[in-house]
């Protein structure tokens, strides 16, 4: 396995401050596709890939459509997994 860049990850309150929404509004959010879900850093425990949530928020700054958000976050999910364990981001 080989890592190509830093993951940084990130806890909900840094992604709150980040993208000044509410605690509901990311959870709808996420439910609705157009942001990045947390990844499980432990038996209860949450985090966020700080690149995901950077790229969201500049989509967002850019006004590309959620239906442009939705295939973004897609995308990305997907790329957690692409490489068969490995990070190839």
């Amino acid at each position: 396995m080989s890592i190509n860049k830093l993951i940084e990850l990130i806890r909900r309150a840094e992604v709150l401050q980040l993208t000044q929404r509410s605690k509901s509004s990311l959870y709808l959010d996420e439910q609705n596709g157009i942001f990045c879900p947390p990844v499980s850093i432990g038996c209860r425990a949450k985090a966020y890939l700080k690149h995901e949530v950077e790229t969201v928020i500049q989509a967002r700054i850019e006004g590309q459509t959620l239906e442009q958000i939705k295939a973004l976050v897609r995308n990305l999910i997907a790329k957690r997994t692409a490489n068969n364990g490995g990070i190839n981001l």
